[in-house]
C-alpha cells in the first residue's frame, strides 16, 4: 500500500470523527438522556396501576382477608395453569399447576433422587428455619420405619408423587392480603410419568380435603370457604385466582354443587343446546358414577358417548360453509374443520354457541373459544375440544371456562360463572379503586365473548411528563421439537400482533440466529404507518405484558422463552415533530464543511508530495554522460519529396 493510499485511508477517518464529534456536541443533555434506551429486567411484579378515566366500584370483599394470586402460562400450550407460591424462612419460590381435582400441595425436596428438572429449584428443607417434618401420628399414613408422614397420589395418566408430609411457611405473594400461614405440604422424593417430564415444580391442591390448601387456610380461620379462578381467553393465557370470598358480580350464574355426590366440585347439568337448539339428552346421561366434574387440572371436555355425539352432529349443522379436514395428530380422530380464518376473535361469525343448562334453570353460555382449539397444522383451522368418556362421568376442563370467572362457593354449595376478560382481570383486583368483574353481555344473549383488550386504544392522548416511545424490542428463545422444522415467522408475527394487540405491519423480526433446533428472535415493536410514536396507552399495555411475562404463543411454535425487552423513548416534548435531519443539520453541515476544508488540504498535500517526486525523477546531474539516441528515419512520404 503507497502513501497515496494510506493518506486517502486517514482523510476518510478523520471525515467520519468530525461527523460524529459534532453531531454528538450539538444534542444537549436532556436529549442524550430521552433517546438513551430503558432496559427492564424480567420479573413478574406487576407495573403500578394506571389511573381510570371512569369511576368504577370496588370488588366488594369479606371481612377476612383475600389472597390475590396471579396465574401464568397456557391452558392448551402448556396443558395447565400454574401460581406462584412461597415457602419456607427464608421463602423459597415455585411454580405450581393448579389443580381442583388434587388434594395435596407438593414441591420436589432436595433429597429427590427421582424427580425431574424443573422451572426452579427443588426446595431445600436445611436451609428454611422454619421447616418440620410430620411425625407419624393415627391421623396419617406413616412410613415403614413408622417415623415420618407420607403421601402417595397417583393419576389417570399414569403418573404419580410420592414423599414426606411436612409443615413450613407458605406464602402467596406481595399482593396479596393474606399474611403467610404455616401449612402442611409433601415434600417429594419420587415423580413417575407426566409430573417428572413437566417444566411446573409441582401441584396446588385445591380440592375437598384437609390436605387441601383452601380446607387449611379455612381450619385456621383466615380466609372464608371460598375462592375463584379465571383463566384467560384462546392464545392469550394467564389470568387470576383468588383464595376467599368476593361478593358474587351482576350477571353470574350458578349451579348447585353437591359435597356428598363426590369429593370433586360437581355441578348439576341438566341439558345442552347448540345455536339456540335443545338436545333434548335425557338428563341422567349427565350424572353417571362423578356426575359433572368441574376440574381444572384437565385441558380438554369429556361427555358420554351420547352426549358428545349429539353435541358433535348439531355443531356440524350449523357450520356447513366449513370443510371437514384430518386432525394434527394422525394418531387421534380430532373433528376439525377449515375455512374459519386465522383471527380468533371472527371465528364467532362460523361456529354456534353452546349453552349448559342447570338445574335451577340457569345458562352458562359457551363461545367457540370454550370448546374449539387451534389446529396446529393448518392455517384457519380448528378442532372440537371435546371429546367421548369411556367412563358415564361429564368431565369439564379448564377450555370451557376460558375467560370466564368460576367462584367455588363451599360455604353455600355452588359454583358461580361469569364471563369476563380474565388476562385483565387480575390488573383490576389488584389495583386499588378496584371494580367488580364484568360481563360483556347478558349469559342469555347470542353473542361472542372473544378476549378484549387489556386497555382501550380509542385515547392516544399522551400522559403528562411522559416521553414517547419510538419502538420496543424484545428478544426470545424457541425451541422446537424437531431441527428441521422451521418456525413460521410470519404468522408467529401475526400472532404477536394479536396478542399485543396492535397491527401486523408494527410487528418486524430484526434478527434470528439458530443452533440446532434452538433459535434466538429478535422482534421490534414500532409505531404505525401514521404515527412516529407508539401511542402510550399502547405502549404501557405492551410493557406491562412483557415485565410480567405474559406474553403468549401457540404452542405450535414450540416452547420458548423471553430473554429481555427493552424501550426505547423518543426525546423531550420539544422535539416532537422533527426529522433526525432537522434536529442533527448543525453537526451535519458542520462536519461536512471540516470535511470539505481537510480533504481540500490533503488533496494539495497530495499533489505537491507527487510533484515533487516527479521533480526527483527526471532531475540528472551536469556531469552525467548522456547516452545517444539515434534520429529517426524520415518517412516515406517526406523521402518521395
Amino acid at each position: 500500500m503507497d502513501r497515496a493510499s494510506l493518506l486517502l485511508i486517514l482523510l476518510l477517518f478523520i471525515t467520519t470523527v468530525s461527523i460524529f464529534f459534532f453531531d454528538l456536541t450539538t444534542a444537549d443533555e436532556l436529549d442524550l438522556t430521552a433517546e438513551s434506551p430503558m432496559i427492564f429486567p424480567l420479573s413478574y411484579s406487576s407495573l403500578p396501576p394506571r389511573v381510570e378515566d371512569i369511576r368504577r366500584r370496588r370488588l366488594h370483599q369479606s371481612q377476612l382477608p383475600n389472597a390475590h394470586m396471579k396465574l401464568y402460562d397456557d391452558l392448551l400450550s402448556n396443558g395447565y395453569y400454574t401460581t406462584r407460591l412461597w415457602i419456607g424462612t427464608p421463602p423459597q419460590e415455585f411454580a405450581l399447576i393448579v389443580d381442583t381435582g388434587s388434594t395435596v400441595t407438593y414441591v420436589p425436596c432436595s433429597t429427590c433422587k427421582q424427580c425431574g428438572k424443573h422451572q426452579d429449584p427443588k426446595f431445600q428443607p436445611e436451609l428454611s428455619s422454619s421447616y418440620q417434618a410430620l411425625k407419624c401420628n393415627p391421623d396419617c399414613n406413616c412410613d415403614d420405619e413408622g417415623k415420618l408422614c407420607v403421601y402417595e397420589r397417583r393419576y389417570a395418566e399414569m403418573s404419580s408423587s410420592s414423599g414426606v408430609l411436612s409443615e413450613d411457611l407458605i406464602s402467596f405473594g406481595n399482593e396479596s392480603q393474606l399474611s403467610p400461614q404455616r401449612a402442611v405440604f409433601g415434600c417429594e422424593n419420587v415423580e413417575t410419568g407426566d409430573l417428572f417430564s413437566q417444566r411446573a415444580d409441582g401441584i396446588m391442591g385445591l380440592g375437598r380435603g384437609k390436605l387441601s390448601v383452601v380446607d387449611q387456610l379455612v381450619d385456621k380461620g383466615v380466609i372464608e370457604d371460598t375462592f375463584s379462578l379465571c383463566y384467560g381467553g384462546m392464545e392469550v393465557g394467564g389470568g387470576a385466582m383468588v383464595l376467599g370470598k368476593i361478593s358474587p358480580p351482576a350477571g353470574m350464574v350458578f349451579s348447585h354443587s353437591d359435597p356428598f355426590r363426590s369429593p370433586y366440585y360437581n355441578i348439576d347439568l341438566k341439558q345442552m343446546h347448540v345455536a339456540g337448539k335443545s338436545l333434548k339428552l335425557n338428563p341422567k346421561v349427565f350424572n353417571g358414577k362423578h356426575g359433572t366434574v368441574l376440574d381444572s387440572g384437565t385441558t380438554y371436555a369429556y361427555f358420554p358417548k351420547e352426549a358428545f355425539i349429539a353435541i358433535k352432529a348439531a355443531v356440524i349443522k350449523e357450520i356447513p360453509s366449513l370443510k371437514r379436514i384430518h386432525g394434527p395428530d394422525p394418531n387421534y380422530d380430532d373433528v376439525c374443520f377449515s375455512g374459519a380464518g386465522r383471527d380468533v376473535a371472527e371465528i364467532h361469525n362460523f361456529f354456534p354457541e353452546i349453552a349448559m343448562e342447570f338445574g335451577n334453570g340457569q345458562k352458562l353460555i359457551l363461545s367457540p373459544e370454550n370448546y374449539l382449539f387451534r389446529h396446529t397444522k393448518v392455517r384457519g383451522a380448528y378442532c372440537l375440544g371435546i371429546f367421548p368418556d369411556r367412563d358415564s362421568t361429564t368431565l369439564l376442563g379448564g377450555i370451557v371456562v376460558r375467560n370466564t370467572l368460576v367462584t367455588y362457593d363451599r360455604e353455600n354449595d355452588k359454583l358461580g360463572f361469569l364471563k369476563t376478560n380474565c388476562s385483565d382481570l387480575w390488573r383490576r383486583l389488584a389495583a386499588p379503586d378496584s371494580p367488580a368483574p364484568t360481563s360483556p353481555v347478558s349469559q342469555n344473549k347470542s353473542s361472542s365473548i372473544s378476549p378484549s383488550p387489556a386497555t382501550s386504544e380509542s385515547s392516544t392522548t399522551d400522559l403528562p411528563g411522559v416521553f414517547r416511545v419510538g419502538v420496543i424490542t424484545f428478544e426470545v428463545s424457541i425451541s422446537v421439537n424437531n431441527s428441521s422444522q422451521k418456525p413460521e415467522f410470519s404468522e408467529m408475527a401475526d400472532f404477536i400482533a394479536h396478542e399485543l394487540d396492535i397491527k401486523s405491519s408494527q410487528v418486524h423480526l430484526l434478527n434470528i440466529s439458530s443452533r440446532g433446533n434452538e433459535y434466538r428472535l429478535k422482534w421490534g415493536i414500532f409505531p404505525a404507518e401514521s404515527s412516529e410514536y407508539i401511542s402510550n396507552t399502547t405502549a404501557l399495555n405492551i410493557m406491562l405484558l412483557l415485565k410480567e411475562n405474559r406474553l403468549r404463543l401457540p404452542g405450535q411454535f414450540g416452547s420458548y422463552k423471553l430473554l429481555e425487552w427493552k424501550a426505547e423513548q423518543k426525546q423531550k416534548h420539544g422535539d416532537f415533530g422533527r426529522s433526525w435531519w432537522e434536529k442533527h443539520v448543525f453537526g451535519v453541515v458542520a462536519g461536512v464543511v471540516i470535511s470539505l476544508l481537510v480533504t481540500s488540504a490533503m488533496i494539495k498535500l497530495v499533489l505537491v508530495w507527487r510533484r515533487r517526486k516527479q521533480e526527483e525523477a527526471t532531475y540528472e546531474p551536469v556531469s552525467a554522460a548522456v547516452k545517444e539516441q539515434e534520429l529517426q528515419p524520415l518517412s516515406s512520404d517526406t523521402s518521395n519529396a
